[in-house]
């Protein structure tokens, strides 16, 4: 169910709506937009009558939602949502680029590669200090270690920090030196992990699974906004096929289409996509000019010793190089939009 208010919708008149929705033993969702407030409707288990809402002061419309997705599509909220870290917006005018190496590996080398992302005037940096590796003998990371290492970083030089969260177990901990949590393609459809980054406060990036459709994708970040943690960033990093010249096969195609169904953000990460560093830039330039909110990319100041994907991890000159052609195709793409208004 999906109740729009009408635009001259009072305060106290939503509240209203809001205290009826939940004496009926269901779950509401506010979603303010630029001119009108909607209210999702979860926790129902069959149709709902509308006229529990229609006869309500304030109240336009009450809508029955088919789609299995009630919250991150644009029945709900038409305008694009815009999920701020500090002073950084995600899927506001700017395209959104996150970097760091794959691992954290030593505070000298977070430090260093920290102060690359710095200089390019990124303010989002990503690490690893929890790493999910196919082999259990692979470097898992340093753990709260990292973590430390990560928020070091931060005060050394103004970044925010992204970082991954494997468990329910860690998730606390994790949440507690993070600015934007990361839950892995691994752990896309980990539901008891997706209800959990739901309950907390902070934005949550979600990537793409290696096999999952748009559909998948989608509900899976419904786990997390049924929740009540709107603040929701799509990744897409990647799928598996027969290919055997690229690590994924990067599906740049879903990004269109995740923005015709959904007003939740969504970056590119051409890293993991390809695994291959000559193969990162181009993809990145091509996920800006398909329309992508940002890119997210792995940077590392010796990858021939990186612990984790070495091979795919840009050198300070090529991150440089690459962060002024993403902004130099966002630019001209931004001048032919308002071009055409």
């Amino acid at each position: 169910m999906l109740i729009v208010m009408k635009p001259d919708a009072t305060e106290s008149q939503v509240e209203e709506v809001l205290k009826v929705i939940r004496d009926l033993g269901f779950k509401p969702h506010p979603m303010p937009g630029a001119t009108r407030t909607a209210i999702g409707v979860t926790g129902n288990q069959g149709a709902i009558d509308p006229a529990h809402f229609e006869m309500l002061s304030g109240v336009a419309e009450a809508i029955r939602v088919s789609k299995p997705y009630k919250l991150v599509g644009r029945d709900l909220k038409q305008e694009d949502t815009v999920v701020r870290v500090g002073d950084v917006e995600i899927g506001g005018a700017e395209p959104a680029i996150i970097a760091g190496p794959c691992a954290v590996e030593s505070l000298d080398q977070t430090l260093a590669i920290a102060e690359v992302v710095a200089s390019c005037g990124v303010k989002l940096f990503r690490g690893g200090a929890f790493k999910p590796r196919t082999s259990p003998y692979s470097f898992q990371g340093l753990g709260e270690e990292g973590l430390k290492i990560l928020a070091e970083a931060r005060d050394r030089f103004g970044l925010r920090i992204v970082t991954e969260v494997l468990d329910t177990e860690t998730a606390d901990l994790v949440e507690a030196y993070a600015d934007v949590v990361q839950v892995g393609a691994r752990n896309m459809q980990n539901f008891s992990l997706l209800r959990r980054v739901g309950q907390a406060r902070k934005p949550v990036m979600l990537k793409r699974g290696m096999s999952a459709t748009l559909d998948e994708l989608l509900l899976a970040a419904e786990y997390i906004m049924a929740e009540g943690n709107y603040n929701v960033i799509l990744c897409e990093r990647g799928v598996r096929t027969f290919a055997d010249h690229t690590r994924n096969t990067l599906d740049l195609s879903i990004v269109p289409a995740v923005q015709n169904r959904s007003h939740l953000p969504i970056l590119v990460d051409p890293s993991h996509g390809t695994g291959k560093r000559h193969k990162v830039i181009p993809l990145a330039r091509a996920a800006i000019a398909v329309g992508a909110d940002g890119i997210m990319v792995e940077v590392h100041n010796h990858p021939e010793q990186a612990l984790s994907d070495g091979p795919q991890a840009l050198l300070p000159e090529m991150f440089k190089q690459l962060v002024a052609e993403v902004r130099a195709i966002h630019k001209v793409i931004a001048e032919a939009d308002a071009s055409l208004v």
